[in-house]
């Protein structure tokens, strides 16, 4: 499955050099670990966010939000974020924050 090259480029742009992000293909697409730790990713034309387990009943809540199931079997703690609710700079930046800021969160494998 090919990934959307735009929405990867504006997550390259929010996460700067930062040294602590690595990128990495991953599930047909490509993801941004945290030392280590996934925090977010892009499949196809929809973002990958890891918002842990308590977090995933209010990233449910807010538009273009699913669980993350690609197996039959949902990831707990990610939601798929639907590309087309991304289109501000702004609403990209929440959500890349709140994986970023989840994966901060773990010990570094």
């Amino acid at each position: 499955m090919a990934y959307d090259e735009g929405l990867t480029q504006r997550i390259r742009e929010r996460l700067g050099s930062d040294p602590e992000v690595t990128e990495k293909k991953m599930f047909g697409g490509i993801a941004f670990l945290h030392h280590g730790n996934m925090a977010v990713g892009v499949s196809g034309d929809d973002l990958m966010v890891r918002v842990g387990p308590d977090g995933t009943d209010a990233a449910l809540a807010r538009p273009g939000t699913r669980i993350f199931d690609m197996t039959g079997r949902p990831m707990r703690g990610w939601v798929l974020v639907d590309g087309s609710t991304l289109a501000e700079d702004a609403d990209l930046a929440a959500w890349v924050d709140e994986g970023c800021a989840f994966a901060a969160s773990l010990p570094p494998k």
